[in-house]
């Protein structure tokens, strides 16, 4: 990618092109002046569409656009973070239909599922597309886009969850000077500034910083987080560019437990969104300190070769502190064993532990170094990438301390006051190293100018150790895999792609529910393949359309009922097989209209489980159809103010493996206004988002953790206001 030049010489260099050529001579030819070239780089991700991303650019699919990429990506430009204002990785996720919240409780780091699994926080979260640890809150202040690769990742990631990936871009460095200042209804205070510049022609640097104080619409969950980040850019030469981009936040909030099925089968019927379950005085906020960085140079040796390089680090410190609301072992309406012990008592009463694990330490790094290239055998034109990587990843734990304070009810405004436990962590202690070393390579072979075939795979090797609390070894996995991918595309004219694919994916088992037989077994990595058609269609030069058929299988893993003491054995049996059907629209649709649209209808089923009460019905936490729409519509005879609106539907969500439970269908709707102005001679632009218009209550999240199910309710009517201004 060529850096921008200053527009000063970039106008001289085209008014020089095209002025006329006066020779000395007027009886004598006409002399061409023969210019050097002039290199000019677009904003493609202007407005709400994208032509490119990293995922596509330098990542599994070669170097091609978007609009040849036999994968589904969905990009979510920064005019969309801008006029959407999410702060949350949840609020993000509502972009797309083919996502969804998997455990993402307020005041604490959140996942999601990408076409109904749920990422793996160790290897689903990338920035600048080198892997980081997902155990953090996702700022968004520093990014230009984030880019949602929908499916199996193996070729880009090797060891990842069978959902996706998501990718965060970094902003880089241009001649911007801004600060926004917001609030909400709840009384939050946000304030951000955006400042860069090139400070020569050859070195540019861009800070980005912001400060909340977040005021929640949970009782007792106010926070406050606070940002800061740098990125720079050195063209060391004509051939040659380095980047820098580091970031750290901290943050503080106290962590919201979700609730759980009365009796394991029961919603509770009158929930509330701003209850804190377990509350207890001496609960101290969840800390998370994040670092994230990553380096890359790029040098290209000629005009059909190129090489980069890249590294990057993440390490996050999570202080994790909660009177955390579980179970009912402890409740007299369960003392006759007919409730497991591992939800809430059907009157409502649940469990209050001191939970405490200081020091939670994650830390991710990988290096990478990739050849591209192109060239020609015969009549075939070949884009070739191989590369190899290292990723290694850690985990450091303190003992933590989780010990029962007592019992409280889902229908007291605060529970009663109980003393905390006396114990203490115990040292910190190495509980996991992993280390990942892969070989990749990809050809994209055009076979003329409507078909083109692409190759690949990557070959992995892992190796992970963990250990118990007291530094013994634990588990030892090693496992080496070839994983490929191949492609078909068919472009019958400029302005459509079709495209087959296939690819495999390995992904980590998952640690059996200590209230299982086997409890704390770690079970075998998983094999997942994917067989994928899609469609895509530019219907201009900003506007997208698109739509993918899948079916996505992997093991499926699940506590099997047994005879055994405990009840139940978790197990790898049988398959779990997702088939959908995604369509997205994102652009500009007419002058005054943009927008972003998608809608995925999915049918999860588990199958030869060898236990049939968990099969023939929607696996849990995946709705059968979700939708999400989002337009901004510039008033024609007020082209400063553009109304924004937004609708999501989720139809019913599964919230027990046996199908039998189900929280109900939802339509949340959006709004917003934007207004741009000038004040004495600065760009001002107002901002309103209203979300949940009509206050409505809804479940939107029926996920797990640690093998337990939690339901958490979403967000009542939000309001928030910001103002930006260029100086």
């Amino acid at each position: 990618m060529m850096m921008p030049l200053p527009r000063t010489p970039l106008i001289l260099a085209l008014l020089t092109a095209m002025a006329p050529v006066h020779a000395g001579d007027t009886t004598s030819e006409p002399q061409a002046t023969r210019l050097a070239p002039v290199h000019v780089q677009a904003d493609s991700a202007k407005g709400y569409h994208a032509d490119n991303s990293q995922l596509d650019t330098f990542g599994s699919f070669g170097n091609a656009p978007l609009q040849d990429t036999p994968a589904a990506i969905t990009v979510i430009t920064r005019d969309q973070i801008d006029d959407r204002q999410p702060r949350t990785l949840s609020e993000l996720a509502r972009s797309d239909a083919a996502l969804g919240d998997s455990y993402a409780p307020v005041g604490y780091y959140q996942d999601i599922a990408i076409r109904g699994y749920a990422l793996d926080p160790a290897t689903g979260f990338r920035f600048n597309e080198m892997s980081m640890a997902g155990e953090q809150l996702q700022p968004l202040e520093d990014k230009e886009r984030v880019e949602i690769l929908k499916g199996l990742g193996g070729l880009e990631a090797g060891v990842v969850a069978p959902g996706g990936l998501i990718n965060y871009v970094s902003k880089r460095p241009a001649d911007v000077h801004s600060a926004t200042v917001g609030t909400d209804s709840h009384g939050s205070r946000y304030l951000a500034i955006d400042v860069g510049g090139w400070l020569t022609p050859t070195f540019g640097v861009r800070v980005n910083a912001a400060h909340e104080d977040m005021n929640s619409y949970v009782r007792h969950a106010d926070g406050r987080r606070t940002f800061l980040s740098l990125a720079a850019d050195w063209k060391i030469s004509s051939n040659a560019t380095l980047r820098l981009d580091t970031n750290y936040q901290t943050s503080g909030q106290r962590s919201v437990s979700g609730y759980q099925l009365l009796g394991g089968s029961m919603i509770p019927a009158h929930p509330s969104r701003s209850r804190m379950l377990g509350f207890q005085p001496w609960q101290r906020p969840v800390g998370i300190d994040a670092s994230n960085s990553t380096l890359r140079f790029d040098y290209r040796v000629n005009d059909a070769w190129s090489v980069q390089l890249s590294a990057g680090h993440s390490h996050v410190v999570i202080d994790d502190n909660v009177a955390f609301a579980y179970g009912c072992f402890y409740s007299p309406d369960c003392a006759s064993g007919a409730t497991p012990g591992w939800f809430f008592a059907p009157n409502g009463d649940y469990d209050i532990y001191d939970y405490r694990s200081p020091d939670d330490t994650r830390v991710n790094d990988e290096a990478r170094a990739v050849l591209k290239g192109t060239f020609d055998t015969g009549a075939l034109s070949h884009e070739v990438s191989v590369g190899t990587s290292a990723f290694r990843r850690s985990i450091d734990r303190r003992p933590y301390v989780y010990d029962y304070v007592g019992t409280g009810n889902i229908d007291q405004v605060d529970p009663p006051v109980f003393a905390p436990s006396p114990n203490q962590p115990g040292a910190s202690a190495r509980r996991l190293t992993s280390w990942q070393h892969s070989v990749f390579a990809l050809d994209r072979v055009h076979l003329g100018p409507q078909w083109q075939v692409l190759l690949g795979g990557r070959f992995v090797r892992l190796h992970e150790r963990a250990y118990d609390d007291t530094g013994a070894p634990e588990r030892d996995t090693r496992l080496s895999k070839a994983l490929p991918q191949a492609a078909v595309l068919w472009q019958p004219t400029t302005h459509l792609t079709t495209y087959v694919s296939y690819s495999e994916s390995l992904s980590l088992g998952n640690e059996a529910p200590y209230w299982t037989s086997n409890g704390g077994t770690t079970l075998a990595p998983l094999l997942a393949r994917q067989a994928e058609a899609g469609v895509k269609y530019a219907w201009s030069d900003a506007l997208s359309l698109s739509a993918a058929l899948y079916r996505l299988r992997q093991p499926y893993q699940f506590a099997r009922p047994d005879s055994t003491a405990e009840g139940f054995t978790f197990v790898q049996q049988g398959n779990e097989v997702h088939s959908g059907l995604e369509f997205n629209a994102a652009g500009q649709v007419t002058d005054n209209l943009r927008l972003t649209a998608s809608l995925n209808l999915i049918r999860a089923r588990a199958e030869g489980t060898g236990a049939p009460s968990y099969e023939g019905h929607q696996v849990v936490n995946v709705p059968r159809l979700r939708s999400a729409l989002y337009v901004d519509y510039r008033l024609p005879f007020a082209p400063r103010l553009g109304l924004l609106g937004g609708w999501r539907y989720a139809s019913p969500n599964v919230a027990t493996p046996n199908g039998l439970t189900r929280v109900p269908a939802y339509n949340v709707f959006d709004a917003g206004l934007r207004y741009a102005s000038q004040w004495n001679g600065h760009a001002l632009t107002w901002r309103l988002s209203v979300d949940n218009v009509f206050n409505r209550f809804y479940w939107r999240d029926t996920g797990s953790s640690g093998g337990d199910s939690y339901l958490f309710p979403g967000a009542p009517r939000l309001a928030r206001l910001s103002l930006t201004i260029a100086f």
